[in-house]
């Protein structure tokens, strides 16, 4: 992901890569070589997209007492000084023409892809910041119950770059709280990039999959032989 702020480039984690062509978004990295050429000694090697799948611990869903608010978002973001919160910095992050920020970090003008749909936004109140994986999910596959602040870690996770990606407000009202077994992105040409980087924020995170959503994940791998995934586990 081409992110825009100083700022906001502090890890590129966890990161993902395809074949060159395939993830024009700008979420888009530069390789596995030169991710771990950057990345602290701990950083996993870069894995096929089938392998990372199998690391994830399958389990039943539980949805039973979720609450959105359980996860506190927006914070104030990276730079708590700078007037704009977490799904601010994210949006500003991710402009492809950067916009004017007044007072308030009120946005105008500037630049965004979509990259579920392969939209082109310039208007940022119609972008949404969206949870890759979304927060309803998350409570499904916890393991164990998290911390109020795990929870906010992960609500506002800017140290890596897909934990949260700014996209047209209709795409992300259509995904909802799916998995990959119910939701696709309607650029089918972003599929193997969706699947990596949810596999990759699922391993970052330690949270498992239910059958339905490993089986659609291993069909999504069937088609993107090239594909790979690094991470680096969340504090």
């Amino acid at each position: 992901m081409l992110r825009g702020l100083p700022a906001l480039a502090l890890c590129a984690l966890p990161l993902l890569t395809t074949a060159p062509a395939a993830h024009s978004a700008p979420t888009a990295t530069t390789g596995p070589a030169a991710a771990l050429a950057a990345g602290p000694a701990a950083l996993r090697a870069p894995l096929p997209l089938f392998d990372a799948i199998d690391r994830l611990p399958v389990a039943a869903e539980h949805r039973e007492g979720y609450k959105r608010d359980l996860y506190k978002h927006w914070n104030k973001g990276l730079n708590a000084g700078d007037g704009c919160d977490t799904r601010k910095e994210v949006i500003l992050a991710e402009a492809v023409q950067a916009p004017q920020v007044a007072a308030g970090c009120k946005l105008t003008g500037g630049s965004w892809r979509s990259v579920y749909d392969d939209v082109v936004v310039t208007d940022a109140a119609r972008l949404d910041v969206d949870h890759f994986v979304p927060l309803a999910e998350v409570y499904d596959s916890e393991q164990a119950p998290w911390s109020a602040a795990r929870r906010e870690a992960y609500a506002n996770d800017q140290n890596s770059p897909d934990t949260l990606i700014a996209v047209s407000a209709a795409s992300n009202r259509s995904k909802a709280d799916k998995d990959p077994a119910e939701w696709l992105p309607s650029d089918g040409s972003y599929h193997c990039t969706y699947a990596a980087t949810w596999v990759g924020t699922k391993l970052r995170w330690d949270l498992a999959v239910d059958e339905s959503e490993r089986q659609a994940l291993l069909g999504l791998a069937e088609d993107c032989a090239t594909t790979t995934v690094v991470y680096e586990s969340a504090p």
